[in-house]
Parts: structure tokens; C-alpha cells; sequence
């Protein structure tokens, strides 16, 4: 098991977890990433997501993978 972060940017705002998550592999932090920009972005506000990037990193804080919020939320309509 592995604690993991799951921080969030845009080229203007930073918004670091301070929390994090326990995982037991790369898989479970991808879906739980997942989750982390669906639950973000399902929230009623102005933001534009699409340029937004969520970082996954351990608990020495090397960056494992990022997950850009436009791949989770598909093309505009």
C-alpha cells in the first residue's frame, strides 16, 4: 500500500491534497484519480475544467502520472 496525492492545476490556481489516499497499485490510483476529477468537475460552478491537470504524486512527492481533466470530461458539446 502506497499513500498517494492528488494535486490540481490550471496555468492560474494550485490546489494541493493535503490528505491524500491510501492505494494498493498504479490502477487503483488511476481510478481514484478519475473519481477525483468527476467529483470536481460534477460540482455547479463557472469553472472551465478542460484546462485543468490533476497530478498524482507519492509520499516523497515524485510525481507518478497526470490525468488532464479534458481526457476525463471528452470534447464540448
Amino acid at each position: 500500500m502506497t499513500q498517494v496525492y492528488f494535486h490540481c492545476s490550471n496555468t492560474k490556481k494550485v490546489f494541493v491534497d493535503r490528505r491524500g489516499a491510501v492505494v494498493d497499485d498504479l490502477a487503483e490510483a488511476r481510478d481514484h484519480a478519475t473519481r477525483v476529477v468527476q467529483s470536481l468537475t460534477s460540482e455547479r460552478s463557472l469553472e472551465d475544467w478542460r484546462d485543468w491537470v490533476l497530478h498524482v504524486s507519492d509520499d516523497r512527492g515524485d510525481e507518478l502520472f497526470v490525468v488532464p481533466f479534458a481526457s476525463v470530461l471528452g470534447k464540448p458539446n
